[in-house]
């Protein structure tokens, strides 16, 4: 839009970060490191599939500029793997062509063409330079030229199923920032006297430090050895749990022993060093020598071209013992190949180096990576792959077709996959499949869905979305993008979310179609429950997820591997209440208590007022005596004026951060022992102090501003937010003194927090009731409906994050707390996941690189890896899936089940169905068996099988019951029994 663009401008002239674009990023990386991408010129040179991939994530990035260098032209083998070339641009410069897309990524990245020699000159306008696609000499030129010149230097390559990443950043490169972790944080409960101290310290579950050797601290808050607090980090040896000891100050964080690319290749320091690594090495200095010498690749599946390559690897090497020489001929073979899912993986590693090269955030790559996925090839003893059947055909996919041959192509373009979330991850999976060919062929389909549209925040992270979609449905502006990067791709859009409240959209006949299915979903509840589609129809699923720069891929084949995981193990550790309503102990817990506030003002009375006027059944069925109580206060508070607003929101302020805590502190004063000895407040109880109420405090004003602002708001009171009448109001404002409240007891434990009546009393439900009658009576009913606001992160403007950043900074100034800054605030009360587009590429490429193994039809477990990166480390851990682990008597997984054919299943009896249900009660009567009975006097035997008579949908095709034995223990998870339905 013309405002959007309006506003890049303001942000570009003033020097700022735009947050609404890069919000999710801004929690990766941080202000210091964007502001120093936003002055770092990058070169990119080579535009086939890996150089594009490295070009659009720094873009998406923010980095100053971008310069895309290529003197090639377009061919037919580049457009399996490079998404802005065409079938029309073969024969056009590659990097003419990409620069005009490009360029539309980032509206705060200028990107331009260049298709001339690297010059010295010219190299050195740039802070970094990425060569991809180079011969060797070049690489060797480059190399010495930026090393001489303090230019940062990265070189990335992929070859087929293999690739390589190389850096090198310079003598004088200093790391700022080695870690995207959080700092560990411990409760001193002794220091020790002496050279070096020893430190007693426990986490605030009482539980182990955390502390690793060599781990460098800083201490706060520490009483009787003041002198600690706010020290310069300290390094620290580990004793045991909880004792670490400290000796010597921090040094500095400069990286050493970088060495330019002519140094390196000889004796290279390579990531997990290995025979396999020290193999594919020698297998790419062997390639170039090749090249030079042949003037092309090796043929696909060309002995003596693989013959050639191990001799020339032989010659490279004294020691040949460590030399794999099948590794090596396998290389040759498909060196030829340019794939999506190796340019998208390597891409995204490369990308991650650039932008550490800029911003000095996170630890480089010391100094060579090697990777393949060799054993995406067909599993030995099942397709042979020959010279005919990997030979290029003048198509969009014959960089595919060397490594895996036509028939794979084909058997690529008939697959039925579900994409569900078409977020960053599914837009970068999309564009995966569209480059492979997935679906693209007869009775092949894609089905897309994803019930969001497209925020701004979107736009630095997604691909496939741009400025102009903003407002609009992801999956249907995926697919769109999708077709036209390759129009032969039969992908359909659906803006739904899969959930049990859908499964009359998704039914038995849409998953038993479906070849695999491919999750791209934040939630680990929906993913959890998309798993166990995928169990009950024995379909594979690839699950993906990002956090940062962490990331993992698990792929799950019916029978072969473990499911993706149960509810339990996805349950996310809650904060015990009693630690949020009175012992808060880090800026989390305040955070979590502030926003359940916001919802306990804003959202829940409101919606509750209106279902107390709207619902002449509300009292009878509410239980909750809060509920109510909400209820009566929100219509004896509803305010006519700003100024009702502000004098509500000023007591609500004496009420939380004055009178709660005098409570609290006459129930445990701060001598209080638990018992003789024994301090209450220690540890991770902090003693807290009653604030007093100050204008000329700005935080306290905040408060009173934000929370007047949001009460006015959810009474659908429109009035003018002024800060000048707010301040009067509060002068000339008598507040009510304190009263102690007696005979309230406060739960210490979640014990005693369970056991905190919750009953509603008779004489409020009457008073209700009469005070309903009133308002309809007297025809007021609508006049008190109020306007229940849901917390929203993403609209700065809203007041909803200034109230939350607020009201929790008070409570942290109450318990002696380091508040929390507004991004801070946004992120944990939004629950913001960082994300940063370097880790999705890499992440869609190792799940597309599972989705090859998933086509073949790979039977061995050994095939298949699961992945876990972590791009600030660099780290990137592939390990095999596990089996399925037996749930009855070692024989069953969760992938049996006893099938029964639905013809002569009888309905011995019908249950009472709930209201909108239809439901039965079966006894299962094979035909020509004896029936089975249950002995118990309710059978559980009982599932949905459609909805009320009449209804749309038609009947399902699986009936799925659980089956329970009287004898069953605990542990015991019977398979299910699935009823195959006649069809009509």
């Amino acid at each position: 839009s013309a405002l959007g663009r309006s506003s890049m401008r303001r942000f570009e002239s003033l020097g700022e970060i735009d947050e609404g674009l890069y919000s999710r990023q801004l929690y990766v990386l941080g202000h210091k490191a964007m502001r120093r991408l936003a002055k770092t010129a990058v070169l990119v040179s080579g535009m086939k599939g890996l150089g594009v991939e490295i070009a659009k994530n720094i873009i998406l990035a923010g980095v100053k500029s971008v310069t895309v260098h290529d003197p090639g032209n377009t061919q037919w083998s580049d457009l399996s793997s490079q998404f802005f070339l065409s079938e029309s641009d073969v024969g056009r410069n590659r990097a003419v062509v990409s620069q005009q897309h490009l360029a539309e990524l980032n509206s705060y990245v200028p990107v331009t063409a260049y298709t001339k020699e690297l010059s010295e000159s010219f190299l050195a306008a740039f802070q970094v330079v990425v060569l991809s696609n180079s011969p060797l000499e070049e690489q060797l030129r480059i190399s010495d030229i930026c090393h001489g010149r303090s230019i940062r230097f990265v070189l990335a390559d992929t070859k087929g199923l293999a690739g390589q990443l190389f850096c090198d950043f310079g003598e004088n490169f200093v790391v700022d920032e080695p870690s995207e972790a959080e700092p560990v944080c411990a409760y001193v409960q002794h220091v020790s006297q002496g050279m070096p101290g020893v430190v007693t310290c426990r986490d605030g579950q009482g539980h182990g430090h955390g502390f690793a050797d060599g781990d460098f601290v800083t201490f706060s808050d520490v009483e009787g050895m003041s002198q600690l607090n706010g020290c310069k980090p300290r390094a620290i040896r580990v004793l045991g749990e909880p004792s670490l000891a400290g000796a010597r100050r921090a040094q500095g964080q400069g990286f050493q022993g970088w060495r330019p690319l002519r140094a390196s290749l000889a004796k290279p320091k390579i990531k997990a060093m290995d025979d396999r690594g020290h193999s594919l090495h020698l297998a790419f200095r062997a390639l170039h020598t090749f090249t030079a010498e042949m003037g092309r690749l090796p043929r696909p599946r060309v002995q003596a071209d693989a013959e050639r390559l191990l001799e020339l690897a032989r010659g490279l090497t004294t020691h040949q013992e460590l030399l794999d020489e099948r590794l090596v001929r396998t290389f040759a073979h498909v060196s030829a190949g340019e794939l999506s899912p190796m340019a998208a993986l390597l891409g995204g590693l490369a990308a991650q180096e650039v932008l550490k090269a800029a911003s000095g955030k996170f630890l480089p790559l010391a100094q060579w990576l090697y990777f393949d996925a060799l054993e995406c090839l067909p599993e030995e003893g099942t397709t042979l792959l020959t010279e005919e059947s990997c030979a290029p055909r003048g198509s969009r996919y014959d960089g595919q077709i060397a490594v895996f041959g036509a028939d794979f192509q084909e058997r690529l373009g008939r697959q039925k996959y579900f994409v569900v979330g078409a977020g960053a991850i599914g837009c970068e999976l999309l564009k995966n499949f569209a480059m492979i060919g997935l679906a693209a062929g007869k009775g092949g389909s894609i089905t897309v869905t994803d019930m969001d549209t497209i925020e701004r925040s979107n736009l630095s992270r997604q691909l496939l979305f741009r400025l102009r979609d903003v407002g609009k449905l992801k999956s249907e502006t995926a697919a769109a993008a999708v077709r036209r990067m390759n129009p032969t791709t039969r992908v359909t859009a659906q803006p739904h979310h899969v959930g049990p409240d859908t499964e009359t959209l998704y039914r038995d006949d849409f998953f038993m179609a479906l070849d695999g299915v491919t999750n791209a979903l934040d939630s680990m509840k929906s993913r959890a429950y998309v798993d166990s589609l995928c169990i009950r129809y024995l379909k594979p699923l690839l699950d993906s997820g990002t956090e940062g720069t962490k990331g993992h891929v698990q792929v799950v084949v019916p029978h072969l591997t473990q499911p993706f995981g149960s509810p339990l193990d996805l349950t996310e550790s809650a904060v015990p209440l009693c630690t949020l309503r009175h012992f808060p102990s880090t800026i989390e817990h305040t955070l979590q208590w502030a926003r359940d506030e916001f919802d306990g003002l804003f959202k829940v009375p409101a919606e509750n007022v209106n279902k107390f006027l709207e619902d002449p059944t509300f009292l009878e069925v509410q239980r909750m005596t809060q509920d109510l109580e909400w209820v009566r206060s929100s219509l004896q508070e509803k305010p006519c004026s700003w100024q009702d607003c502000v004098r509500w929101a000023r007591q609500r302020w004496e009420t939380l951060y004055r009178h709660t805590i005098l409570n609290l502190l006459h129930a445990f004063p701060p001598g209080h022992e638990t018992s003789p000895g024994v301090p209450f407040w220690a540890g991770p109880k902090r003693c807290p102090q009653p604030l007093e109420f100050d204008c000329d405090n700005s935080t306290h004003m905040e408060y009173i501003m934000a929370a007047a602002r949001l009460f006015a708001q959810t009474h659908r009171l429109q009035v003018p937010r002024d800060r000048a009448a707010a301040r009067e109001t509060l002068r000339a404002m008598a507040v009510p003194p304190f009263q102690l409240e007696v005979g309230v007891r406060i739960p210490v434990t979640e014990e005693e927090m369970e056991e905190v009546p919750a009953g509603v009393g008779k004489a409020l439900r009457q008073e209700l009731a009469e005070c309903r009658q009133a308002l309809l009576e007297g025809g007021y009913g609508s006049t008190h409906l109020m306007e229940p606001i849901h917390f929203e992160k993403d609209d700065d403007s809203n007041g909803h994050v200034d109230f939350i950043m607020a009201a929790s900074n008070l409570r942290a100034a109450n318990y002696g707390i380091a508040p929390a800054d507004w991004h801070t605030s946004k992120r944990v009360a939004g629950r913001i996941v960082p994300a940063i587009a370097t880790t999705t590429a890499a992440v869609a490429g190792l799940a597309c690189l599972e989705l090859y193994k998933l086509v073949w039809g790979h039977q061995n477990l050994s095939s298949y890896c699961n992945s876990f990166l972590q791009l600030a480390e660099p780290l990137l851990a592939r390990f095999h899936p596990l089996s399925p682990l037996a749930t009855y008597k070692e024989t069953w997984s969760c992938w049996h089940r006893i099938e029964v054919p639905g013809i002569g299943v009888t309905l011995l009896s019908s249950s009472r169905p709930e209201p909108g249900l239809w439901a039965h009660t079966l006894g299962l009567a094979p035909a020509g068996c004896p029936m089975a009975y249950s002995s118990f006097p309710f059978p559980r035997l009982t599932q949905l099988v459609g909805g009320p008579p009449g209804a749309a949908w038609p009947p399902p095709r699986i009936l799925v019951l659980d089956l329970v034995c009287e004898d069953q223990q605990d542990d015991d998870v019977l398979p299910p029994v699935h009823v195959w339905l006649p069809c009509g």
